[in-house]
């Protein structure tokens, strides 16, 4: 017995060890980047790092593009960034910016799950997961990164600016799906940034509102992109890009970023052209002092956010005094004001309602590559249990179902809707009704955009993504974000690539470049891809062969838009200002100046 103890003690011992060196194997921080050139901006020296896997890449982060928005600079729009001494290390990110992270190892955990990993891959991803060092976070988060091939190259190359996702309320710049050489092999200077998010990000309040010059308050994490834009015009030539010929792209809530900036006519001649995955702002009916029926206007969710943390009367001092951490706190403990903290139209920075700016021509129109995947709705549809976002929670029983998709969609567009999903039949209905909420919340938008940027005449490509993950046993499809792995070829070292996807992922960093560069993305040897036109209404779908489709889900996008352009009607007589401060000619307030999912939005 004494024997099998020992054996059993020594298996344990061996078992713990070869774990411990899995886990530091899976976990072991990567090696410092090696030294690279200095170069001289106008806050100051800084010193960049070579790329770990190409040495022809250089890579400038943690630059500050606006000073930190801390204690009086909380809750303002961005002021100038300081001068710096001495010479800046550029091969460590900035910190994150503060923000809610609760429920996102759950959410991590279903995307493992939904991929169909083998159970030793799913095993290794948990490992990763648990034993990944805490990022690092800060209200003092305004920064940005810059990967370069082209320093001191020349001529001077297109740059993408990439705006990232997470519901207007979570990531940053410096997540590792970004962080890969695949665009700036092309011949782009590519630079990712940080916002402010949530609360600290596009909370407004009426105090906010008395203490600014502008007279309005929230859009803080819109500016901080503005503001972004305008400091790469200012410094982008010495990392070899050029600042006239600059694209924005995002996805998700960096889509929508996007279309708002094209809604503001604070970012007009920041940018040339634009490319939108997966979001766009048309349902976005948030307004600072008015609000559609049955929700609140930006000032009073931002009076019901603060209850609890100062008083009714607080001044905008007090509001800057709440602690970092109770904000977050309170973002967590009221997840139903989540949907004010938001871009909104406030007059200003934001002159009217997104979608009716879009529809007729008040936007900063410019070339744009657009779309969405095919199975958008995978990773939402267990919090909404809805087919639209224009009511949730959704009937649970099914005759009250197809009731609500009568009032809501009218009978004969609801009968279109009902046969085109399959949402009459009980036993399919939420299959049903996941595909239709990914149409909802993104597919109907892309091309709302797409066909109101044809209108005022500028050149528009849309394209559908349905390559789905290769197990036989996934769940989620073609996924919300999948696309990102092929547009940044950042693919996971978990997943097995297959030789289509190394071909699709070099086709689509060709066409995103290929536009860069000159505003259409053909060219190169890539398949052509037609320019949309509403009569055609032509998309490229990837999956993972690439093909032109004519009329891609026509009849359910043209039944859901149908209501959206009734919903906008109705909230832009309500959200829009009235005409005067419109007229205010609007700016970002310099540090020279004074110091001063629910309803509409996915």
């Amino acid at each position: 017995m004494k024997r099998l103890f020992i054996i059993l003690a020594a298996l344990a011992a061996i078992g713990a060890a070869l774990y411990g060196g899995l886990v530091w194997m899976i976990t072991k921080p990567a090696p410092a980047m090696g030294v690279g050139p200095t170069i001289t901006l106008s806050q100051g020296e800084v010193s960049g790092g070579v790329d770990r896997d190409d040495s022809a890449v250089l890579q400038f982060n943690g630059l500050p593009f606006a000073a930190a928005p801390i204690g009086d600079l909380r809750w303002r729009a961005p002021q100038s960034v300081a001068n710096w001494d001495g010479v800046r290390d550029g091969r460590e990110f900035g910190a994150e910016c503060l923000q809610a992270r609760s429920g996102s190892a759950e959410f991590y955990r279903d995307l493992v799950d939904g991929l169909g990993l083998s159970w030793g891959t799913r095993q290794l991803a948990a490992i990763a997961a648990k034993h990944a060092p805490e990022p690092v976070e800060s209200e003092d988060c305004l920064f940005l990164n810059v990967r370069t091939t082209n320093l001191g190259g020349a001529s001077l190359q297109p740059v993408m600016v990439w705006i990232h996702g997470g519901s207007h309320k979570t990531g940053s710049g410096s997540s590792e799906v970004y962080q890969s050489n695949g665009l700036v092999d092309n011949g782009v200077v590519l630079v990712t940034i940080n916002y402010r998010l949530g609360a600290l990000g596009y909370m407004a309040h009426p105090a906010l509102s008395a203490d600014d010059p502008r007279g309005v308050s929230g859009n803080y994490g819109l500016l901080d992109q503005i503001a972004a834009l305008d400091w790469v015009r200012a410094n982008i030539a010495e990392f070899g890009g050029n600042p006239d010929n600059v694209t924005i792209f995002g996805e998700s809530a960096g889509a929508q970023s996007v279309a708002e900036i094209m809604s503001s006519p604070l970012g007009d001649g920041l940018y040339h052209k634009a490319i939108l995955e997966s979001g766009s702002s048309s349902y976005n009916a948030n307004g600072l002092t008015r609000a559609i029926e049955g929700r609140l206007s930006q000032h009073e969710a931002g009076l019901e956010f603060i209850d609890g943390l100062a008083n009714a009367d607080a001044s905008a001092a007090d509001l800057r005094a709440i602690s970092g951490a109770a904000v977050i706190a309170q973002s967590e403990a009221k997840p139903h004001l989540g949907g004010y903290f938001l871009p909104g139209v406030d007059g200003v920075v934001i002159p009217r309602l997104m979608g009716e700016a879009i529809r007729e021509e008040h936007i900063n129109n410019v070339p744009v590559l657009a779309g969405y995947n095919g199975d958008e709705g995978t990773l939402f549809y267990q919090y909404m249990k809805s087919p639209t976002l224009l009511q949730i929670p959704f009937p649970t029983a099914h005759n009250e179902r197809m009731a609500a998709m009568d009032t809501l969609y009218g009978q004969a567009d609801a009968a279109i809707l009902k046969a085109e999903y399959g949402l009459d039949d009980p036993e399919n209905f939420d299959k049903a009704a996941t595909d239709m909420l990914g149409d909802d919340m993104f597919g109907v938008h892309m091309r709302f955009l797409a066909t109101a940027n044809v209108a005022a005449g500028e050149p528009t490509w849309l394209y559908h993504f349905t390559r789905t993950p290769p197990s036989p046993t996934q769940t989620l499809g073609a996924f919300h974000a999948s696309e990102l792995f092929f547009v940044f070829d950042s693919h996971s070292p978990l997943l097995k690539l297959s030789d289509e996807d190394r071909a699709l992922t070099t086709a689509m960093g060709k066409y995103w470049t290929n536009f860069a560069k000159t505003g259409n993305p053909n060219g190169d040897d890539v398949p052509g891809w037609p320019a949309y036109d509403e009569a055609s209404d032509q998309w490229l779908t990837f999956n993972p062969s690439i093909e032109v489709a004519s009329g891609l889900r026509a009849a359910r996008l043209d039944a859901i838009e149908r209501v959206l352009n009734k919903r906008i009607n109705l909230a832009g007589a309500v959200i829009n200002p009235p005409l005067e401060p419109l007229l205010v000619e609007a700016e970002i307030v310099s540090g020279d100046e004074e110091a001063g999912t629910d309803g509409f939005q996915p």
